[in-house]
């Protein structure tokens, strides 16, 4: 199910704010039921949402930074994409490229809560978003009020499906398989991994095939599963946003891009990763997401459909 979460676009602000039903959040609480409903393993097919193309595959190594947002009570006992049945009091998130189900730790980079979620659905569709996750997130990370927070994103493991079993290992040319459509550029952000996140080396884009992602065999780990718990870990004081329009491994390519992006003012800024160099082509810093917000609408309406915000110091 590709659906697109509700959202006001004010006139005097450029900034989305979330539709939610009442204004006094239900009480938090630390523990949250899985879906009822039995859903599958699935990777996807990639697919396109108002012009954008998007790639699912297989993501050991995801780990970015970014904006996110939460949805609620429209979608609330529909099914999910992967065939389970989305409930806004679950432990849950939309993602639109990791493999469904897997649990990922979303930490909110204002307050330093962290928790642990099911990926099971797809979105959000709205630029500058890297994850939906449901409203009871929302409560639990700080932000079910303002609807939006800076975060960061890491994968931990498959999940189990809702009945219990482990997914089965997907086909190394299944995880691999892309159409023949231009891939989206890989985008990632500077910041220290927070005390208590689980972080996996940073990808390196190349413009070679990367070998397909090694199985993954070791036994189900509890730091990794959507218990509810929220741990406060250690973020920056101060952050900011970012519109990062891709990231090379390859100076020419980099500079290729700045150039062909020059009217959104980006430039090039080198990062070592791994002891390897890579080159950023990004717009920034903005201290605010309506700032953010116009600064990615110059670049998608230059073609660069593939620009993201990101969130670094």
């Amino acid at each position: 199910m590709y659906r697109v979460a509700c959202r006001i676009v004010g006139v005097a602000a450029f900034a989305v704010l979330t539709v939610a039903c009442g204004t006094t959040p239900p009480p938090e609480s630390t523990t949250a039921s899985l879906p009822s409903r039995t859903g599958v393993y699935r990777v996807g097919e990639p697919y396109q949402i108002n012009g954008v193309w998007y790639y699912p595959r297989e993501q050991p190594d995801y780990d970015q930074t970014g904006i996110a947002s939460w949805y609620g009570p429209d979608f609330d006992g529909r099914a999910t994409a992967n065939g389970e049945t989305y409930n806004m009091n679950d432990l849950t998130a939309a993602h639109p490229t990791l493999p469904m189900p897997v649990n990922v730790r979303v930490t909110n980079l204002e307050n330093g809560k962290s928790i642990v979620l099911r990926v099971n659905d797809r979105g959000p569709f709205v630029n500058g978003r890297i994850i939906d996750v449901s409203r009871h997130a929302a409560e639990l990370l700080g932000f079910y009020a303002q609807g939006t927070a800076r975060v960061r994103v890491t994968y931990l493991a498959r999940a189990d499906l809702p009945n219990g079993q482990r997914p089965i290992e997907t086909p190394p040319e299944v995880a691999t398989a892309v159409a023949a459509a231009p891939s989206g550029k890989v985008q990632m952000a500077s910041l220290d991994v927070p005390q208590g996140a689980i972080a996996a080396p940073a990808p390196v884009q190349t413009r070679a095939i990367a070998p397909p992602p090694a199985p993954v065999t070791r036994g189900v780990d509890p730091a990794t599963q959507p218990t509810g718990q929220v741990t406060t870990v250690s973020v920056p004081a101060v952050t900011h946003l970012y519109v990062q329009a891709g990231i090379f491994s390859s100076f020419q390519n980099a500079n290729r891009l700045m150039e062909r992006l020059a009217a959104a003012g980006v430039s090039i800024s080198r990062i070592d990763r791994n002891g390897r160099p890579l080159y950023r082509i990004r717009s920034g810093p903005y201290d605010d997401l309506e700032t953010a917000n116009a600064a990615l609408a110059r670049l998608t309406g230059l073609g660069n459909n593939d620009a993201q915000i990101v969130v670094d110091q």
